[in-house]
């Protein structure tokens, strides 16, 4: 039993040898470092100083407050620095909160990875550096426009303006992240007014300011004179010209063209020449007459009644109306 677990110990030892040659062969990469201006964070690093057949590829990877404390220490893959062939990395979207971050990167060539290289000392994006705002201000009739490039993304901007020779009554305006340009109107014509601006974060983290920028006030820009004339002339003679073109292509249009273009619609049948129109007559209907006989009465029969005589107005039928007459002589 001791002969054999000593060779089983040995064995062991000999795979772990090959397993650490072949996973740690390939050197750290060294001088690692983290470069932040106006909260833009570039970690970099140099390559491993051994020999390498193929490209040397590179990852990174982070750990802050949260992975500390919610995911157990865990250390996150930066999504945009896996796998790749350059010697830096930026981290600015990363690294987004105030917290401190562990940093490390490490090499690989091949199948051979290097251990770990780890940033000396933790990074908060606090420790930014902001630079001077890039500035420009012109002036716009009676107003100041003061706009501002590059800025850093959660950064704001505080500027100063004041009237010439009054820098103590000077006026301060501060931009929210994102925004850019700031129009200050309203200012006296003629005047010259000076600007100066610096970026802050919060109250202990603020760039240097930048040079003063004095601009001279014009005023507002009138209208010319000679405005409303030229826009009636033209206007006018743009007209004239139109309905000319109109008229002359009209006097010279060809025949045919002219039907191509100015197509008349056909007249309805009713009202086009030579239509022969029937007007159907009814035929009238011969008047009905019936004979109506009378009997004289005779010398001995006593003076009659009066003769009654009823009037049936029967039925109209085929707009006819028959009269039916009944005369009645009684003794």
């Amino acid at each position: 039993m001791g002969a054999r677990g000593k060779v089983s110990h040995g064995a062991l030892l000999l795979v772990l040898l090959d397993l650490t040659n072949y996973a740690w062969f390939l050197p750290s990469p060294h001088r690692v470092s983290i470069k932040s201006v106006n909260m833009r964070h570039v970690l970099k690093w140099r390559p491993p100083q051994a020999a390498c057949n193929a490209t040397v590829l590179y990852s990174v990877q982070f750990q802050g407050e949260f992975e500390l404390r919610i995911l157990n220490g865990r250390w996150v893959d930066a999504p945009e620095c896996q796998q790749i062939p350059h010697t830096h990395c930026d981290l600015t979207f990363d690294l987004g909160s105030d917290s401190d971050y562990n940093i490390h990167v490490r090499a690989q060539c091949g199948s051979q990875v290097s251990p770990w290289a780890q940033l000396s000392r933790p990074f908060n994006r606090r420790n930014t550096l902001l630079t001077a705002p890039e500035m420009t201000v012109t002036a716009e009739g009676d107003a100041l426009r003061v706009s501002f490039d590059n800025l850093p993304l959660t950064a704001g901007v505080s500027v100063t303006v004041w009237k010439r020779g009054e820098e103590l009554q000077a006026a301060s305006y501060v931009l929210p992240a994102q925004q850019s340009v700031l129009q200050v109107a309203a200012l006296q014509d003629g005047a010259q007014y000076c600007v100066r601006a610096h970026t802050q974060m919060d109250t202990q983290l603020r760039s240097s300011s930048t040079d003063t920028h004095c601009v001279t006030i014009t005023g507002p820009v009138p209208d010319p004179v000679w405005n409303w004339p030229i826009t009636v002339t033209v206007t006018v003679c743009a007209m004239a010209g139109f309905l000319f073109v109109v008229f002359w292509s009209v006097a010279h249009c060809n025949p045919e063209a002219c039907q191509a273009y100015f197509h008349k619609d056909p007249l309805p049948r009713l009202l086009q020449p030579g239509l022969q129109i029937q007007i159907l007559k009814i035929p009238e209907e011969a008047e009905l007459c019936e004979p109506i006989h009378a009997v004289e009465p005779s010398d001995r029969q006593p003076a009659a009644e009066p003769a009654e005589k009823t009037i049936d107005k029967s039925s109209v039928a085929d707009g006819r109306i028959k009269l039916l007459l009944t005369s009645d002589f009684t003794e």
